[in-house]
């Protein structure tokens, strides 16, 4: 597993984007994480999946509701990363209403999930291969805090969490 002082997986995530600017095109573009990240103060949590219950009504709300205090305390960007593809990811970015506070990553082949070795098995459950629930501050591209929640549990991982963290 990923451990603080490591660097972040060297793959590539994909991210939709609504809006052409910026060398983007309209709809899924490419992310290497390695590029992303450099020089940047990331606050990153992994869910297991987009639209899931504690996902939707926890996970991303708690990040939308410290967003400007994280940016204020010196976070760069806010990823949330979901082993979904990228169009489920922009559906969901839609849904939560999440632009220009946190960019929705798809890890669709669970690639930073296995690199990380933050993998959740849900086949059993007809999901497959998902994330773990966690998340980390990064700075460029370095993992200064991991927080890993145990099965079924969402209790260090949310945004104020992140945000003492951060300011700690």
């Amino acid at each position: 597993m990923i451990k603080l002082g490591d660097k972040l997986p060297a793959v590539k995530l994909a991210e939709y984007v609504e809006v052409e600017g910026n060398g983007c095109s309209i709809g899924p573009n490419p992310v290497d994480v390695t590029q992303a990240a450099a020089g940047k103060t990331i606050a990153l949590f992994a869910v297991p999946g987009a639209f899931t219950p504690t996902c939707s009504a926890q996970h991303v709300p708690s990040y939308l509701k410290n967003a400007d205090a994280l940016k204020a305390a010196g976070v760069d960007e806010i990823w949330c990363l979901a082993v979904n593809d990228a169009f489920v990811m922009g559906a969901w970015a839609r849904d939560e209403k999440t632009a220009g506070k946190i960019r929705m990553l798809a890890d669709g082949d669970a690639a930073f999930a296995k690199a990380a070795g933050l993998t959740l098995d849900l086949t059993g459950k007809g999901l497959g291969l998902r994330s773990n629930r966690y998340s980390m501050l990064v700075k460029d591209g370095k993992v200064v805090t991991l927080n890993v929640e145990g099965p079924g549990k969402f209790e260090v991982s949310d945004g104020a969490t992140m945000l003492a963290q951060v300011k700690g």
